[in-house]
């Protein structure tokens, strides 16, 4: 039997961190970088070894990977709740990092804009959440506010919150937007309801709804395009 080889036995430049020093962080592949982070592997397997066994459990998508939980990891043997969770921060942080490209404040100008401010918010949520994006007159962001939260199929929304919310952060415009965790893009209706609701309490207000997208991990159901508001 072939004696294995611990990556620090491995030629230097085939080593995840010296690689990454002399090549940048670029070089990598995704299975190095994740093996940088936990560290070391298995008595069977290096750590590389062990993270590519990992993506390709996840048909190599970091994003399906970032919707693993801890227990979900902890069943490959060399990875324990330490790595799992120095993994799951590492995809978090990555979602964080797009997220912030949003506060440049540039004007929410079609549903493909919201679709791309609220797909890294809401892609990996196992249950339904509905956030309220605020615009001021130049459909510039002002705030983005979660409105609720609830179960697998459904979040219950309050109008008059959302509302109240809008006023208190001098809204001239609005977009309703919440999640799917099934993958199902279609509206129910609930979510018909929903949508006429809130417009037709806006308009009292003098406040525009703008629209409703509904998203998922890869498509969005946008109102407005549809329209329907």
């Amino acid at each position: 039997m072939t004696e294995r080889l611990s990556i620090n036995q491995w030629a230097e430049e085939d080593r995840p961190r010296e690689k990454m020093l002399m090549h940048g962080a670029s070089s990598l592949s995704n299975a190095e970088l994740l093996a940088i982070l936990i560290g070391s592997g298995s008595t069977d397997e290096s750590a590389v070894e062990l993270m590519r066994k990992v993506l390709d459990k996840y048909n190599n998508s970091l994003s399906a990977l970032g919707k693993c939980s801890v227990s979900d990891l902890c069943k490959f043997k060399g990875i324990g709740p330490a790595k799992a969770i120095t993994i799951l921060a590492a995809s978090e942080l990555g979602k964080r990092r797009k997220d912030e490209k949003q506060e440049e404040r540039k004007p929410i100008r079609s549903s493909e804009d919201i679709y791309s401010y609220f797909h890294p918010v809401m892609c990996d949520l196992p249950v339904e959440e509905c956030w309220v994006m605020f615009l001021n007159q130049a459909a510039k962001v002002i705030d983005v506010t979660r409105i609720s939260q609830g179960g697998l199929a459904s979040t219950q929304v309050d109008v008059r919150v959302i509302l109240r919310e809008a006023l208190l952060k001098r809204a001239t415009s609005m977009i309703l937007s919440h999640n799917h965790p099934s993958g199902n893009v279609r509206p129910s209706a609930d979510d018909d309801r929903l949508t006429q609701a809130l417009f037709q309490a806006s308009k009292v207000m003098n406040i525009r709804m703008l629209d409703h997208v509904i998203v998922t991990d890869g498509a969005y159901y946008s109102y407005a395009d549809e329209g329907r508001i």
